[in-house]
């Protein structure tokens, strides 16, 4: 497995997605979710959550 602070310096990177990550790692969305949140300062980890949620919905924007 990648190391933790990896994982994470991915799960922050804007140009990776989930699915970058389980390429490199094998680890599903659900778990990367898990780890960062265990590994984040609460305040963190939601700025993070809604990090994700918009770079998602910018990359639907940009795909339609």
């Amino acid at each position: 497995m990648t190391d933790i602070n990896e994982l994470i310096d991915m799960a922050w990177s804007d140009d990776v997605t989930f699915s970058d990550i389980e390429k490199a790692t094998g680890l599903k969305e659900s778990k990367v979710k898990r780890i960062m949140q265990a590994n984040l300062k609460p305040s963190s980890y939601k700025l993070w959550r809604n990090r994700v949620r918009w770079i998602k919905e910018k990359r639907k924007k940009i795909s339609n």
